[in-house]
């Protein structure tokens, strides 16, 4: 995947950014990724919360999207 990532002034990743056609491919193959009616439960977000609370103490703890996408497609199948 061709990724680039958009930094704030203070260097913080704020966004994530993809080619059109790799996009569109995640699309086709996760056909609810792009369902904007969604609304996370509060737990939900807690847990997303921390998750990013530790990952900026932590930044070691990201894993590169390639892996991610692996993970995915194996609880996908």
């Amino acid at each position: 995947m061709s990724l680039q990532y958009l930094s704030d002034e203070n260097g913080h990743v704020v966004a994530v950014q993809l080619p059109i056609d790799e996009w569109e491919e995640l699309k086709r193959k996760y056909p609810d990724l792009e369902a904007s009616n969604y609304m996370l439960p509060d737990w939900q977000k807690q847990l997303i919360d921390a998750r990013l609370q530790s990952i900026s103490e932590d930044p070691s703890r990201i894993l590169r999207i390639d892996s991610l996408i692996a993970e995915l497609d194996r609880e996908h199948d």
